[in-house]
């Protein structure tokens, strides 16, 4: 086993870096469906684009690659501790080499471990099996999609779906429902797990296990298979679309799974998967710990004229090109300028950019900012960094981070700095929306997980404050950008898109009330 090291870090690294071929061949297949010219299918091209940069630069996808979560089956006799120690290395060396964020933190004191290890992370579980070979799956899942996980008790009543009772109908409200709530914060369009039984703990095992099976497989328990074709077929009528901006395409896979339960308890768990959906496997030779084949068919590169195509408007279709406007600023920004901007231009910031995530929101609601805000860029950002030999940091990964987690924090931080521009992914609150208002701000949405196309107009680290104290992702770097683009999603009018796709998706919404199955 002296290889089952490298093979768990060459794991990691496919992982991190490379999307398999069957999420690839959906999101082709969302390209070919969504409307030309819309941004939505603007969003498509661009995730097409990152997939392909990330391949090509062996560099994450995202940024937040979640929490490495394997599940390892293994012949009897096999030395779980020894393997448990070089999952462990490889995770480590993963971090250090960049392919992985430093995403695990002390849940008391908010330290960063900075290595990925620590109680509870990475997470393994082993099972014992009866084949002769090692096969070991990684799932890396974001927090933003993480966060938009959701566990239902039937019976209960549902918004916009009333009641949903203890059997196949109301499984398909909770799932309808699931896709709703989600919206834009969970990186649509997504995939989603769902396990139907267990307890509370098992039932999002199960879900999140869902997740393991390929995007076009076929449900082999038939009552399953109809409820994933008949939540395929009616999610993307919600019209939430890609990043939340409205659209034909909301959910790319659904995948069930089915375990017993206890007479009291009727559980419905899901586990929400982004776009980014970074899955892999292989099957390992128990003699030397070397990869013997991969578990899924790896990676290829989308067909380019589909990306480009989602750019161009064909006769007879939606096309937003033709009315939206391009802006370009440069930092910092004047009130007057922000005034200007609508909901659905694009705007393109040159100039220097400061990330902040939860941890720097909740010093500054209490402390003077390091660097002058005034007429600032905020970018809701927890990057991958990389520190070279003459001690100088670089961009490896800089896609947005999920914007309403700093919902309680934004209006008032805008205020107190006088920042123009909040740059993150999936929308804020009525607060921050009047607080654009009032303070001449807006909202920009950049695409969710598309980290290496955002990292490539990073052009310079200019600096770096909170390191020690906050660790990497929470740090506020000052980033020095250079076509960096973004649209225009919460103005400085009261007009917000993301409130309107959500009324509107909840109305309809409401057209799945009446029963399916009987």
């Amino acid at each position: 086993m002296n290889r089952f090291e490298q093979s768990m870090y060459d794991l990691i690294v496919e992982t991190s870096t490379n999307l398999p071929a069957d999420v690839r061949k959906a999101i082709q297949r969302a390209q070919e469906l969504e409307d030309k010219g819309t941004r939505s299918a603007l969003s498509l091209s661009t995730i097409a684009n990152n997939i392909t940069m990330a391949e090509c630069n062996v560099s994450p996808i995202c940024q937040d690659t979640g929490m490495p979560t394997f599940i390892v089956h293994t012949p009897v006799g096999a030395n779980q501790i020894e393997m448990k120690k070089a999952i462990r290395n490889a995770v480590a060396r993963a971090t250090k080499d960049g392919k992985l964020r430093t995403n695990s933190v002390d849940s008391l004191t908010g330290e960063n471990t900075g290595d990925n290890l620590g109680p509870g992370t990475p997470v393994i579980h082993f099972e014992q099996w009866e084949k002769d070979d090692i096969d070991v799956r990684l799932i890396l899942k974001g927090g933003g999609c993480e966060n938009k996980n959701i566990q239902y008790s039937l019976p209960m009543e549902l918004d916009g779906l009333g009641k949903a009772g203890r059997d196949l109908d109301g499984i398909r409200k909770c799932i309808m429902h699931a896709v709703y709530q989600a919206q834009g914060q969970g990186c649509s369009a997504g995939f989603i797990g769902v396990g139907i039984g267990g307890d509370r703990t098992s039932g999002y095992e199960l879900a999140k296990h869902q997740l393991f099976r390929e995007a076009d497989d076929v449900n082999p328990n038939e009552d399953l298979r109809k409820l994933e074709e008949y939540v395929m077929d009616n999610a993307n009528k919600l019209g939430i679309g890609t990043m939340g901006f409205g659209g034909q395409v909301t959910l790319l896979g659904c995948k069930i799974g089915v375990a017993n339960r206890l007479p009291a308890s009727f559980f419905v768990s899901v586990a929400y998967n982004c776009w980014a959906f970074r899955r892999m496997g292989v099957v390992v030779s128990p003699q030397d710990g070397s990869i013997k084949e991969w578990a899924y068919p790896r990676g290829t590169e989308l067909p380019m004229e589909a990306a480009q195509a989602s750019e161009a408007p064909v006769a007879g279709e939606q096309d937003e090109s033709a009315k939206r406007r391009e802006v370009v600023l440069t930092t910092p920004i004047s009130e007057e300028q922000i005034r200007s901007l609508r909901v659905g231009d694009v705007v393109i910031i040159n100039g220097e950019i400061h990330t902040g995530r939860d941890a720097l929101h909740h010093y500054l609601m209490d402390h003077d900012s390091p660097v002058d805000l005034n007429g600032a860029v905020l970018y809701h950002c927890g990057p991958v960094m990389l520190k070279d030999e003459e001690g100088n940091y670089h961009v490896k990964a800089a896609g947005p981070t999920t914007s309403i987690r700093e919902e309680p924090y934004q209006a008032d931080v805008i205020k107190k700095f006088g920042i123009r521009a909040v740059v993150g992914k999936g929308g804020m609150g009525p607060k921050t929306l009047a607080g654009l208002k009032e303070h001449g701000a807006v909202y920009l949405n950049a695409i969710g997980g598309a980290a290496q196309y955002y990292a490539e107009t990073i052009k310079n680290v200019n600096g770096v404050h909170f390191l020690k104290e906050f660790g990497i992702p929470e740090a506020m770097w000052h980033l020095q950008a250079e076509g960096f683009a973004a649209i225009v999603t919460m103005d400085s009018h009261g007009n917000s898109l993301h409130a309107d796709v959500e009324k509107e998706s909840r109305e309809k919404l409401a057209a799945f009330k009446e029963p399916v199955f009987k």
